[in-house]
């Protein structure tokens, strides 16, 4: 089976459009068609029905979707290794939680960088559990997640602590201090982080015999960027990772509220696999990295 293939096919199931992915690819709509019936005769089911309105996924489709955009990737890295023409530089990359990859990393990359100039470098945000998942694929390098790697097959090393910190406008008008059943009584713009936000706040909530639809929730946001400028408009009060409000805390735009019965804070762990000795230069680029995201996380 062509690689390139299943990759049209990837990219046609989640735009849901055969001529947009055409145009984007430089290839005529009846080409690329064409591959992915190639695609369909191979594995010998229809993946996708077509009208005029677009493409949709048939059962099969699914479920090759499911597990095309890894097939893909690794395919990648692998020819990412095998046009190495120099073991001592390679394209490493490095997946971290949203936050991680947004506010504490990139000084961390900019140490690196000089460190090991002749290697590149890919940072991209992703999911916990999809950054462990890659890792042990061998899609990314690293990964850098918020507390242990559930899989045994990883080896893990702390590197720093976050906290989801209260934060409101300086000029918002809340006390610096509240107790947690205070939150009630204000609205809240909510991130829509299940693990690292939600299910603490949820259950502190059962603790006090309440619900979180108690509190005044104004919208989940899956962006942190979007709670900072909600809080910074006045809107309402908002829990947001330490690393991502900290120039604004300088800037004493935000200001921290210190919840006196709660709290919630998080170790960093670089996780890679436990094979890693047996690369020398790899090796030593995530010795590196152990050394240097101690002292230099933003």
């Amino acid at each position: 089976m062509n690689i390139e293939y299943l990759d049209y096919f990837y990219k046609v199931a989640t735009m849901g459009n055969i001529s947009k992915v055409a145009k984007s690819a430089h290839i005529s709509q009846s080409a690329l068609s064409q591959q992915i019936s190639k695609l369909e005769e191979v594995l010998g089911y229809k993946l996708l029905d077509r009208s005029n309105k677009g493409v949709e996924l048939t059962d099969k489709g699914i479920i090759v979707l499911k597990y095309a955009d890894n097939i893909v990737r690794t395919y990648e890295a692998m020819i990412d290794q095998l046009q190495s023409d120099n073991e001592n530089a390679r394209n490493i990359k490095i997946e971290a939680c949203w936050s991680i990859a947004t506010y504490s990393l990139p000084c961390v990359m900019y140490k690196i960088k000089n460190r090991f100039p002749k290697h590149s470098y890919e940072l991209n945000p992703n999911e916990s559990d999809l950054i462990e998942e890659n890792v042990m694929n061998n899609i990314c390098d690293i990964g850098v997640i918020y507390s242990k790697p559930k899989s045994q097959s990883l080896s893990y090393y702390k590197i720093g602590m976050d906290r989801i910190v209260l934060v409101s406008s300086s000029n918002y008008n809340i006390s610096n201090e509240v107790d947690f059943k205070d939150l009630i009584k204000y609205p809240l713009v909510l991130l829509n982080d299940k693990i690292h936000v939600v299910e603490p706040i949820t259950n502190k909530m059962k603790q006090l015999g309440l619900k979180i639809d108690n509190l005044k929730i104004l919208y989940n946001s899956d962006s942190a960027e979007s709670v900072k400028l909600s809080v910074l408009n006045e809107f309402g009060i908002g829990f947001l990772p330490y690393t991502s409000i900290k120039k604004e805390l300088y800037n004493k735009q935000l200001k921290l509220i210190s919840i006196a019965d709660f709290s919630i804070e998080y170790d960093m762990y670089l996780i890679y696999d436990k094979k890693i000795r047996e690369n020398k230069v790899f090796y030593e680029f995530i010795e590196y990295f152990k050394k240097i995201a101690q002292k230099n996380l933003c």
